[in-house]
């Protein structure tokens, strides 16, 4: 539960009072892209918002203001804990202060319902009572420390195909037992202060219009935030009739003069503005943004040990015939993999943050084994798109030191603002920079390479490219939008490459010309756009043969396999499972010069792995943050032990998944599985998946006793003694699935209804109770209902688990 400031209602009701209708209209649309307007006559400062959820990026996207890159949202959820999601929230809010941010835009608690969902990686689970418990921990580690979260997007966001307009057909059950649970829990539970609506309509009204901001949100819920629409995200003056709240960004958009006249013309209440007005000046006195209120003072956090702790805490053991630890150390070590040197930390999309530093596998493996002989061979190309020209390479002319010198140029040429800067890709999302006025950017530089070579050298964006070496124009050309989400077609733009001959300790002029067109839609102050070379283009069978021989020589290798920024990002779903380039022939034939290999998967969703039987350990490490490496070597070694579990299950094969339709048709997406997704689906089908929604190991055993049920103040407690059988310390997640064999109710085969997680000593035992609510017996039926008979309480080890069964007679009242 949220610590909560004290609120001089009064006092709020009485500055709305003092506004003009122009005053009140004006606070309920952004005032740019990242903050609102503010009314000094009221003392109101402006509030500011950021992109998280994975750090908090702030309000300019600049490797001159880094940021802490936290591991994934799939990587916090393999936790199993609320401490730790806690944790994270109050790292995040420790950020956010440090940047001046009253605002985090997160968690995403959107569901896993297909892996093939865009950004996956981005929410938590497949499961609605993990999601809702760890989003809930989350939101009230940031605010105890001041700062507002923004639990999103309500409701039923689970996929990126046509996102702004597709309409998601969906049963009322489904959506208060599925989708509407773990903000439900963020409200009642942590009392979240602003929550965001989606892009996509459900059953036919758009988010920011819809009735479901009301009701269960308003009237049941007791929400008393604000709601905040996803950038653009208001289409109408509708919405102002809804309790959507504020819409952003600003200062253009569906609002203003045009709610001014909508009130005039008895369209839209003011009692409804008022309303708004009131709920925002209530957030602006929580974060300190209102006269006689100031922002709590946070101190700062240790970012860097927390971003390591979390991906250990995240990492998911799946198989391990006894290899890990790795203790003694190998004398040779091979790291064979792309992602191993250039690792994903995060996914694509606005919810990128820009790290000082991040730590690769490979690093973390050559630092966690000093004395092992660690070799490295790339294996199969894995990058697809451009990566920045190396900042020790670049030389700015105008400064003489290590980087680059823009200029954005007018519609006459002008050049209208200028800055140094240290990498060769940019985003403007908001900031100083006048991107809406201009139509050209120009990158200066001298580059000089450290290897001989044919290279890629291209650039990304949506807009004519123009790029001269040495007084060559080498590529002159259009790179169009792919797809029709312009705005996250800007944050993960296409490419266009040539190929250039290269001279090592040679000094090249470089320069790059980008012509564009502003964003329209209130987007204007977007763009994205840079240069960068190409994936390596050695001979892919020759690149397959090294890691061969070398994985041949080692004691034991650890092979990296992963996804790109092409595969995992907001704006487009997946399309497939399967790991991009020759990733799968490259584990197999690793795997076969060498059965002592040790898969580590990073990405931040499910992805097939074929050669994974024959491995001799398999890591599921997410898109681990910017310790990604140190944690890897810290858990490879064993002074650290692997504490995840799964929180959405792995398949086989593709045609197995059950629930695989991201697509829209005709403009909906019918939600027909119902309250089967995840799991629940895989059971309904009858399939055996790879790995179960939460199965993982670590280096110790447990064993787990009988569940007993007791009656508790809201529903039970399933109490069970755990013991710590190994010889070392160790976490076990205890879980606790419900099933009603026989029912009236289409219901799942079973269903989480608690968890815990416990860490014990060598030898030691515990008594563990796991509070099972009595809405973990109910169903939706215009209503909340308790269907009176015998349920199951089973204590298992993942899903797939049957685990060790108690029974509880529950009462039409759920008791």
């Amino acid at each position: 539960m949220t610590t909560e400031p004290t609120i001089d209602e009064n006092r709020i009701r009485e500055l709305a009072a003092q506004l003009s209708l122009a005053e009140k209209v004006s606070l309920l649309t952004g005032r740019d892209f990242w903050s609102t307007t503010p009314l000094p006559s009221i003392g109101l400062r402006s509030i500011v918002l950021s992109d998280g959820p994975s750090g908090v990026r702030g309000p300019v996207w600049d490797e001159r203001h880094p940021s802490i890159n936290l591991p994934s949202a799939t990587a916090l959820s393999s936790s199993w804990d609320s401490a730790v999601a806690a944790e994270y929230g109050a790292l995040a809010a420790a950020e956010a202060r440090r940047k001046g941010v009253d605002v985090i835009l997160g968690p995403t608690i959107n569901l896993h319902r297909s892996p093939l969902g865009g950004r996956h990686f981005e929410a938590f689970s497949e499961d609605p009572v993990l999601t809702a418990a760890l989003a809930a921990a989350y939101v009230s580690g940031v605010q105890d420390a001041g700062v507002a979260a923004t639990p999103k997007h309500y409701v039923a966001n689970d996929f990126e195909t046509e996102r702004f307009t597709a309409s998601v057909e969906v049963d009322e059950r489904t959506l208060r037992e599925v989708y509407l649970r773990a903000f439900e829990d963020a409200v009642t539970d942590a009392h979240a202060w602003a929550l965001m609506s989606a892009y996509n309509a459900i059953n036919g009204v758009t988010a920011s219009e819809h009735d479901l901001l009301e009701t269960p949100l308003n009237s049941e819920w007791g929400f008393d935030g604000v709601v905040v629409s996803d950038w653009t995200g208001v289409r109408s003056v509708a919405a102002a009739r809804a309790s959507q709240d504020l819409a952003m960004p600003g200062p253009e958009g569906a609002w203003g003069d045009a709610l001014v006249t909508a009130v005039e013309a008895g369209e839209v209440t003011e009692a409804a503005i008022d309303r708004k007005v009131v709920r925002i000046l209530r957030l602006a006195a929580r974060v300190g943004a209102l006269a006689d209120t100031a922002p709590v003072d946070v101190p700062p956090a240790d970012g860097i040990a927390f971003a390591r702790r979390a991906e250990i805490e995240g990492a998911v053991l799946v198989a391990n015939d006894g290899i890990l630890p790795l203790d003694p150390a190998p004398a040779r070590i091979a790291v064979i993999g792309h992602n191993a040197r250039l690792a994903r930390t995060q996914g694509g999309g606005s919810a990128t943050v820009v790290p000082e530093r991040v730590v690769s596998p490979l690093d973390g493996v050559a630092a966690a084994f000093p004395h092992s002989h660690v070799d490295y061979a790339l294996g199969a190309v894995v990058q697809e798109g451009l990566a920045d020209l190396p900042l020790a390479q670049l030389r700015n002319p105008e400064s003489g030191k290590p980087g680059v010198h823009l200029r954005l140029r007018g519609a006459d040429d002008e050049v209208l603002f200028e800055e140094d800067r240290f990498a060769t890709s940019f985003v403007w999302f908001g900031g100083d920079a006048p991107i809406g006025r201009g139509r050209a950017l120009e990158l200066v530089t001298e580059w000089t390479p450290t290897e001989s070579a044919d290279v890629e050298i291209g650039f990304s964006g949506v807009g004519h490219g123009r790029i001269v070496l040495d007084g060559k124009t080498i590529l002159d050309t259009d790179a169009e939008a792919e797809g029709e989400d312009l705005g996250a077609a800007i944050l993960s733009p296409s490419t266009r490459t040539t190929t250039a001959r290269v001279d090592a300790g040679r000094t090249y002029a470089l320069t790059y010309r980008f012509d564009y067109a502003p964003v329209a839609g209130g987007l204007e102050g977007l763009l994205a756009t840079g240069i960068g070379l190409g994936p390596d283009t050695t001979d892919p069978e020759l690149l397959l043969e090294r890691a061969e021989a070398l994985a041949a020589e080692a004691d034991v290798v650890v092979l990296v396999l992963g996804t790109n920024s092409q595969v995992e990002s907001e704006g487009h779903d997946r399309t497939t499972l399967r790991l991009p380039g020759r990733q799968d022939e490259l584990a197999h034939r690793v795997i076969a010069a060498n059965p002592r290999t040790i898969v580590v998967v990073n990405s931040g969703a499910p992805v097939l792995l074929p050669a994974a039987d024959d491995a001799a350990a398999v890591l599921l490490t997410w898109f681990g943050g910017q310790e990604y490496g140190t944690a890897l070597g810290d858990v490879l070694r064993g002074t650290e032990e692997p504490g995840g579990r799964l929180p959405t299950t792995w398949p086989h094969a593709f045609e197995d998944v059950p629930v695989r339709n991201v697509v829209p048709q005709d403009g909906k997406l019918a939600y027909d599985e119902g309250v089967h997704i995840g799991y629940r689906a895989w059971l309904r089908a009858g399939r055996e998946p790879r790995y179960w929604f939460g199965h993982g190991e670590g280096y110790t055993t447990f064993a787990v006793g009988r569940p007993q049920v007791v009656p508790a103040a809201d529903g039970f407690e399933v109490v069970v003694e755990v013991r710590n059988t190994g010889e070392r310390a160790g976490k076990h997640v205890v879980q606790v699935y419900a099933a009603r064999p026989e029912s009236a109710i289409d219901r799942p085969a079973r269903w989480l209804a608690g968890f815990r997680a416990v860490r014990l000593e060598p030898q030691a035992t515990a008594e563990i109770r796991v509070a099972v609510p009595r809405r973990a017996f109910a169903h939706w039926d215009h209503g909340w209902a308790w269907e009176p008979g015998e349920f199951e309480l089973a204590i298992a080890r993942s899903a797939g688990d049957p685990g060790e069964v108690a029974r509880v007679t529950i009462q039409e009242d759920g008791r």
